[in-house]
């Protein structure tokens, strides 16, 4: 028979591990309407400007497909048709430039570009991306493959920020490199779990 401190024990243990794996991201903040907020359709617009720009077609290619599995989104615009409409809309185009530099000034979603982004992409919600890392380095003494992002999910229809996440992910190797794209489709649906809307509503 268990005695009563063991038992005890493993409780805080299983706690432990539940509360780990309800944290898991390094940084997750959700707004006050974060909980009833359903939208139908969302782009995922191209990640802002870093020194990690090779990654950003695949980045965005991944975090579709991670938007896609989950069943409580109706529509997950491709990021091709994203694209598209960016070269094919001028005025598209400037108000995701004027967008993003508000945004790099400010912190915060500018309302009018917002609105003007969900509609050109017909949608009501989209996702802001900044590539944090995607790299090969030395971490602890190990060869990593390491892949880094923070996520903004916007209400298109007021322009007001919803939710915002930042999380990375690593893979170990000793003589061949893990694919940063397979890294980083892992992490896109790591991250997605913790947005709203909640698949399991």
């Amino acid at each position: 028979m268990s005695s009563p401190s063991c038992i005890r024990l493993g409780t805080a243990f299983s706690l432990a591990l539940l509360l780990a794996g309800c944290g898991g991201l390094q940084e997750v903040w959700e707004g006050p309407g974060a909980k009833v907020f359903r939208p139908q359709a969302i782009a995922v617009l191209p990640p802002m400007a870093s020194q990690y720009d090779s990654a950003r077609e695949d980045i965005q290619e991944v975090l579709a497909g991670a938007l896609n599995k989950q069943t409580s989104i109706e529509r997950v615009v491709s990021p091709e048709s994203v694209t598209d409409m960016f070269q094919a809309s001028k005025e598209a185009f400037d108000s995701l430039v004027f967008y993003f530099s508000r945004l790099e000034m400010t912190g915060q979603s500018d309302k009018d570009s917002a609105i003007k982004l969900g509609k050109a992409l017909n949608v009501d919600s989209f996702l802001v991306v900044r590539v944090n890392s995607w790299e090969y380095v030395r971490k602890e003494g190990d060869n990593v493959g390491r892949v880094g992002l923070s996520l903004r999910l916007i209400d298109a229809t007021t322009g007001t920020t919803v939710w915002k996440a930042r999380h990375e992910r690593s893979a170990s190797y000793m003589f061949f490199r893990p694919n940063l794209k397979d890294v980083a489709r892992e992490l896109a649906d790591e991250i997605i779990k913790y947005m709203p809307p909640q698949a399991k509503r």
